[in-house]
């Protein structure tokens, strides 16, 4: 194990020009909180190369040749002989003990409670920061964040390639019981869904046990593969679920409803810019703190949009909602309303306004 450790420290980290996110780093010790291929040891070794080479340690705990045992035991005494101020662990896993440095950072999938690390969740890429992957900005933007989502490696991989590379990428990520839940959430993507209506439908074409569903169903929520969105007013209805990417919908899921795909995007971007928001009859996306309902309407037709407006006035005039933003694809306006401003906005706009 120390011949492995040495390796380690001097090997030299490497990867392709990276592009810069929204989160990072300094020298606090961190908790990186991300589903896989989300960028998290992207994020560390950018800032790692900023430091000097011989200050740092960095240890992927997925490598196979570590022996726990033998690293817990030399891990401290290895870090102070070669006077390392950070430590590095990526894709943490419980049975390894920290060392004494002045910088700790490990990363995984699951939060760990551990008081003296600052957590950071780093979701897929938003639609900003995919704007700095594209070679330039003009309307087939849009059109590549939806068949490439935000993950910032589905770049360089090849068009045939991309399906079976996600499934891949959960397949090795996620238990086969949470790999058939997700497949099941991909076909019921921005719609109604509950633990139980999707153990009735897997207990048709598989052995299960409602608690294994119900814990699987649970861990998927907790390491955010899938988000749940609550109704206003009513957190025993029943939640909307949303998948983690966009990406993740044509790869687990034969079934095509672009309106739906073109909500999960909207909440995704709601979601990583931390705006509270809520879902109610008839209404997307309502934001309480704004007094602000947001519509998902990628293709908005005037007359059927006088008419869902028309439906939702009492929603509006109870919570004085002062704010009516209809989401398209490319569709720009606004028209009056006698309870609040109502406007259309492309997404691009909305998504790089706030």
């Amino acid at each position: 194990m120390e011949r492995l450790l040495e390796e380690f420290y001097k090997t030299e980290l490497h990867f392709e020009k990276y592009q810069d996110r929204k989160i990072y780093l300094d020298d606090k010790s961190y908790q990186i909180i991300g589903i896989s291929q989300s960028g998290k040891s992207r994020l560390i070794k950018q800032y790692l190369l900023g430091m000097k080479r011989n200050s740092y340690l960095y240890i992927d705990c997925n490598d196979i040749r570590i022996n726990t045992d033998a690293l817990n035991t030399l891990l401290t005494s290895f870090c102070n002989r070669n006077k390392i101020d950070i430590l590095v662990l990526d894709n943490y896993q419980r049975e390894i003990k920290f060392a004494n440095v002045s910088q700790l950072i490990i990363s995984g999938e699951k939060e760990f409670e551990i008081d003296y690390l600052e957590t950071i969740q780093l979701y897929p890429l938003d639609y900003e920061e995919f704007l700095a992957y594209e070679h330039k900005y003009d309307s087939s933007a849009l059109n590549h964040f939806f068949q490439l989502g935000g993950l910032p490696i589905m770049h360089k991989i090849h068009t045939d390639e991309r399906a079976l590379f996600l499934q891949r990428t959960l397949q090795n990520s996620l238990t086969e019981i949470e790999f058939d839940i997700i497949k099941f959430c991909a076909k019921m993507i921005s719609q109604k869904l509950s633990a139980f209506t999707i153990y009735e439908r897997l207990k048709l074409i598989r052995k299960i046990s409602k608690d294994k569903l119900y814990k699987s169903f649970d861990a998927l929520k907790e390491k955010k593969y899938i988000h749940l969105l609550e109704k206003f007013a009513h957190k025993k209805a029943i939640k909307k679920v949303y998948l983690c990417d966009i990406a993740y919908k044509s790869a687990l899921s034969i079934e095509k409803d672009f309106g739906k795909l073109f909500e999960n995007m909207i909440f995704l971007e709601l979601l990583k810019s931390q705006r509270e928001c809520y879902y109610d009859d008839a209404i997307d996306f309502y934001l309480p703190k704004k007094e602000e309902i947001i519509l998902c309407k990628p293709f908005p037709d005037e007359r059927r949009l006088f008419k869902k407006l028309e439906s939702i006035e009492a929603f509006i005039f109870t919570h004085s909602i002062k704010k009516i933003t209809v989401i398209s694809m490319n569709k720009e306006g606004a028209f009056s309303h006698p309870l609040a401003s109502v406007t259309i906005t492309p997404f691009d706009i909305w998504a790089l306004g706030d």
